[in-house]
């Protein structure tokens, strides 16, 4: 079984900080706010007059800046108290983005007498936050809320986040996320803002269209024993400003169906599960309506593997392989614009998984932290899948890069070699090894810091990819 490495960036390092600010100057009677003993009826998260009550600690993300939490006992926006997170510069080297959930120690809340999260912002200069909402609790992350790209100005603004599904949320320990970076050219340090985090029952928001696929009626060519993931769950809000606000949703939010289940199922977190060759369009409904988008299976069948790698782990140094265990990686797909077309749509045949890249034209994948010290391999390796017909004069470019002796992009040593495959050693739907000796790479005048890997030459065709790494022969 292979076990590859995920470079997802939001799984978390566990970093606890005890935020425990102490409530004050009010008195409370447990029986107002408890709809279950054991799930408390609670608004506030953080405010002037109660903070924090429930929601004890923050969890940062991996790689977020945990410094860059603090509170401002300066100002607020009632008061002289508030929430600051200090996004660091793009070269910090405790990291450039801040990200983390408020989160319960304990038995959570029960929502369901109210309709949504609320806080009032600011920023030092006119900012986007990429992601803010609540749900997450690094566990099921079971009903999540997201708002995306967030615009926020010097004054302060309300930001209001509509719960997609009150009933749902009877015990929530993730009450409060948040993740933003380094933003603009220059790459400056900025600071946000954030006071009187609460949950609201506001009657002027009217819930309106969910949909899955972000509204889209998609199709995926697959193979039987995959399992392929239904994607952009979200629902639409009119809200008290008569604007339409989209609202990003876990996926237990909906309930979904397969037309034909003796071809694929779904189950109730939207995975999607290949038996057999044929169709099958998966549909959903969100509280009892119909949703808008699809996703079309097209089984062709039984998938054929890349031939099972057989060097010894101890010769090997694995980028993205099943056989091996993989360095980090930051990504397999850049999305390098403005000229990449390429997009990824991975998936996992019988605990195999395969890179797939869509409107193929070229792809980044990057390993920059840290690097990779090959100096005692000998080739590189990887084994490609091309599922459509080869064109007359098609190409496949790969490009491996180095750093230079600082490790760093840009820094004014990098090299690079690319060495170029032609038919017929490019054959159409075949497994096609391709081994390149370093000593068949003049270009690449070292190999301590190795970073990054491209493809390029693609049609705007398929591409499977399995198996890449580098040995010593």
């Amino acid at each position: 079984m292979k076990n590859k490495t995920s470079t997802n960036y939001y799984f978390v390092t566990q970093i606890l900080i005890a935020f425990l600010l102490v409530f004050s100057s009010c008195e409370r009677d447990i029986s107002e706010d408890a709809v279950e003993a054991t799930y408390p009826r609670i608004a506030d998260i953080f405010t002037d007059n109660f903070v924090g009550m429930g929601a004890d600690f923050i969890k940062f993300y991996e790689g977020s800046n945990f410094e860059s939490f603090t509170i401002d006992r300066t100002q607020g926006y009632q008061s002289n108290t508030s929430i600051k997170i200090n996004v660091p510069n793009a070269s910090n080297p405790n990291g450039n983005y801040a990200g983390g959930i408020f989160m319960i120690d304990g038995v959570g809340r029960n929502l369901t007498g109210f309709n949504a999260l609320t806080l009032w912002v600011k920023a030092s200069r006119g900012v986007t936050i990429d992601q803010i909402g609540f749900g997450e609790d690094f566990g099921e992350n079971k009903y999540m809320a997201t708002l995306l790209n967030v615009d926020v100005d010097t004054g302060w603004s309300k930001v209001i986040i509509p719960f997609p599904d009150p009933s749902k949320l009877t015990n929530e320990r993730g009450v409060f996320r948040y993740a933003l970076g380094t933003q603009g050219t220059s790459g400056e340090a900025y600071s946000l803002w954030i006071d009187e985090i609460k949950f609201e029952k506001i009657e002027t928001i009217l819930q309106m269209q969910s949909s899955i696929e972000a509204g889209n009626n998609t199709e995926i060519n697959t193979y039987q024993g995959t399992t392929n993931q239904v994607r952009g769950m979200q629902t639409v809000f009119n809200m008290p400003n008569a604007t339409n606000l989209v609202v990003m949703c876990s996926p237990s939010y909906f309930e979904f169906v397969s037309s034909n289940p003796s071809i694929a199922t779904v189950n109730s977190t939207g995975s999607i599960s290949t038996l057999n060759q044929g169709i099958a369009v998966i549909t959903a409904s969100f509280n009892g309506n119909e949703t808008v988008g699809s996703v079309t299976i097209n089984s062709l069948g039984a998938f054929s593997f890349a031939p099972t790698p057989t060097r010894p782990s101890s010769q090997v140094i694995s980028i993205f392989s099943n056989a091996y265990p993989n360095v980090p990686v930051n990504y397999f797909n850049g999305y390098w614009a403005p000229w990449q077309t390429t997009l990824s749509a991975d998936f996992t045949v019988n605990n195999d998984n395969i890179l797939h890249y869509t409107i193929f034209n070229f792809v980044g994948i990057e390993f920059s932290n840290p690097t990779v010290n090959a100096t005692n391999m000998t080739h590189f390796h990887a084994d490609f899948y091309f599922p459509g017909p080869i064109a007359p004069g098609r190409e496949l470019r790969i490009i491996i890069v180095d750093f230079g002796a600082n490790g760093v992009f840009g820094g004014g040593d990098d090299t690079r070699h690319s060495t170029t495959f032609l038919a017929p050693t490019l054959v159409s739907q075949n497994w096609v090894s391709i081994d390149i000796p370093f000593s068949a790479m003049p270009n690449l005048q070292s190999r301590s810091n190795l970073a990054q890997i491209i493809f390029e030459g693609g049609d705007n065709s398929s591409l499977y990819v399995d198996n890449i790494y580098f040995y010593n022969n």
